[in-house]
């Protein structure tokens, strides 16, 4: 499997990363720390099988000069029915136009029809949690409610990765995103 993700500026990764820590040291989730390297995104795509060769040199053709996007995450939420706990980012202009022409220009490289990272299904989140009980969603929550802020950043790479292992994701390429003029 294979996913297109959405880096962020240190600061941004600094503060999920201190969030993560946070619901270790509380006894919550060790989310954060069970696959190998992970690092707070928000997904674009995902893919079951991929050219990886020609999706590199797409990726490198294409991303090449768009810029960095600035972004907020405000809201704390889950999906219904599921086990995970996530910040949503505010849906700006910019957001919205890298996902839509992602897929646009990469297109030929969607392999599954009902994926949740296609335009009219994508709800973009950064994970802070997942697989958690009742009781543990519960107390991350309210953990989260407690010391999580607004948090303004930007998206400043983009990278390509694969899951190996359910606990060890490789990055296969990146690039970064141009300064904003």
């Amino acid at each position: 499997m294979y996913g297109m993700i959405a880096l962020f500026d240190e600061q941004t990764e600094k503060r999920i990363q201190e969030v993560w820590e946070g619901l270790k040291q509380e006894g919550i989730t060790s989310y954060a720390y069970e696959v190998s390297n992970r690092q707070p995104h928000i997904t674009l795509a995902s893919y079951s099988s991929l050219n990886v060769e020609a999706y590199i040199e797409l990726m490198d053709s294409y991303y090449q000069s768009k810029e960095v996007i600035n972004l907020t995450f405000s809201t704390l939420g889950t999906f219904i029915q599921s086990s995970a706990l996530f910040l949503s980012p505010t849906i700006s202009s910019g957001l919205r136009s890298l996902h839509l022409e992602h897929h646009r220009i990469f297109g030929e490289f969607n392999d599954n029809a009902e994926s949740l990272y296609l335009p009219d299904s994508w709800i973009p989140h950064c994970t802070l949690a997942n697989r958690l009980s009742k009781e543990k969603m519960e107390d991350a929550f309210e953990y989260c409610t407690d010391i999580v802020k607004p948090i303004a950043g930007k998206i400043v790479e983009v990278a390509l990765i694969e899951l190996v292992t359910p606990v060890h994701v490789r990055v296969l390429h990146r690039v970064k995103l141009s300064a904003q003029k």
